[in-house]
């Protein structure tokens, strides 16, 4: 009779450990059921409650580059010195989606466009005055007909300009009226009470391996590479992507500060708050040199200043800022060429400090962390009628000021997450891995005791 039960024994914690192995496919269909529903980007569900507005505040930091010898630059020719001055930061994308839409399998929507100063975060105040390239001349420079040239230097003379000019950073950044142009300049001028957009994206309610790729937005009808590689609209906006990540693939998102799509790779898991995360990070590739990266080459559209499309590290946006001599780069060119940082001294490029990087949760395909990292620069060169610039030598690349948007997610938002997603993932993995332990540990048990008792019942006889 015991040896009876003992087999019964076995054959029942055997059935609990099949059972287990069985579910496992089970759930984790139940486990992927799951996180689709609540990554679609409809209402109700937990994609959509932080698509309307971020989990996490997002802040600006800026680093303003101050001119150290802009007299000589301009009277000797001097190569020009900079310092960094910063942080000077501000809370920006507190505001929430508006005019949202639903069509079909896709949402459309308006972006809203705020940054608000935060003196505790920063250096010093917004009247910080910093020396720092004259806007309108460097601007000038490039869209004003060489034949006009003459015109040009009048006016900065009569207006008492130069190649260089001291403001305050509020100026510098927000706008200030130009004595030449008689309009508002500024490096993010119109920023507050302006929108980005409007974006059209897929909410994956009929394929969840498009949610969030943009359809549509007004610098997505890429016409300024005129070509098609470099003017298609790939990927999401990078604030989530399709769940279920695979690290050995790259994400794609657009970007609206550079009119373009880029990819990202997998460098290494990271931990935030129990959450384990996926960090992607851009490649050097992003702003390489075509001779690097021939995908880059419809990125190239002139030939003087890139020194025949030789020039990495930098993406002239020019043809989608209005012919502006505007230039995007990585902060100190980083994995710039290095006459960038020969041509304006005091440059120092780390990858620790300067690299652009997502962490992803890669079951949700949620971005829980991240930090952009962008230079703005603008290109001013040598010319034999404009007074202030004769004693150039080069065309010049000049940094005006680089930023570092991040945002992470805190600790009680991690542990919501947590309470709401993946409790329900893992009390189900709970079960499985509990169903085949006991069942093996059962089955185990009893034929290990059957097995001792009929070796003493042989030895008995």
């Amino acid at each position: 009779m015991l040896q009876c039960g003992l087999l019964a024994g076995a054959v029942f914690g055997a059935a609990l450990a099949i059972l287990g192995g069985i579910l496992i496919p089970v759930g984790d269909q139940i486990i992927q059921s799951t996180v689709e529903k609540e990554a679609v980007i409809v209402p109700g569900t937990t994609a959509y409650e932080n698509w309307i507005s971020s989990a996490a505040f997002v802040y600006r930091q800026m680093w303003l580059f101050d001119v150290q010898n802009a007299l000589d630059v301009v009277e000797l020719g001097a190569t020009p010195i900079v310092k960094e001055r910063g942080p000077y930061t501000y809370k920006v994308r507190y505001l929430a989606k508006s005019n949202i839409t639903a069509h079909n399998d896709a949402v459309s929507f308006l972006l809203p466009n705020g940054a608000i100063f935060e003196p505790d975060m920063s250096v010093g105040s917004e009247d910080d005055l910093v020396t720092t390239l004259n806007l309108a001349v460097a601007g000038a420079y490039s869209l004003v007909p060489k034949n006009l040239h003459f015109f040009l230097d009048h006016i900065i003379k009569s207006t008492k300009s130069s190649l260089f000019q001291r403001r305050s950073v509020r100026e510098i950044l927000w706008g200030y009226q130009d004595p030449i142009l008689k309009d508002i300049l500024g490096v993010f001028y119109p920023y507050n009470g302006t929108f980005d957009g409007y974006y059209t994206v897929n909410t994956g309610q009929d394929d969840i391996s498009r949610v969030q790729h943009i359809l549509s937005h007004p610098n997505s009808k890429l016409s300024f590479w005129n070509d098609t590689y470099c003017d298609t609209l790939n990927g999401t906006d990078a604030s989530s992507f399709p769940p279920f990540v695979d690290k050995n693939k790259p994400i794609y998102f657009f970007s609206s500060d550079i009119c373009r799509s880029v990819s990202s790779t997998f460098r290494e898991t990271q931990d935030l708050w129990g959450i384990e995360v996926y960090r992607y990070v851009l490649p050097p590739s992003t702003f390489a040199s075509p001779s690097i990266n021939p995908d880059n080459k419809c990125f190239c559209t002139e030939k003087l200043v890139s020194r025949n499309c030789s020039m990495a590290g930098v993406l002239d946006v020019g043809p989608c800022r209005g012919g502006a001599p505007v230039y995007i780069s990585l902060p100190h060119f980083l994995h710039g060429s290095d006459y960038l940082r020969q041509d304006v001294l005091g440059l120092n490029p780390s990858e620790e400090n300067h690299f652009t990087y997502l962490d992803i949760e890669p079951i949700t395909g949620f971005t829980l962390s991240f930090a952009k990292r962008l230079q703005v620069n603008m290109m001013y060169g040598p010319s034999k009628v404009i007074s202030v610039l004769k004693h150039v030598k080069e065309y010049t690349v000049f940094p005006i000021v680089w930023l570092n948007e991040t945002a992470t997610l805190d600790e009680a938002t991690a542990d919501r997450i947590k309470a709401e997603l993946f409790s329900r993932i893992n009390l189900l993995e709970n079960v499985q891995m509990s169903l085949i332990g006991i069942g093996a540990a059962t089955f185990a048990l009893c034929l290990v005791s059957y097995c001792c008792k009929h070796a003493e019942l042989l030895t008995y006889h």
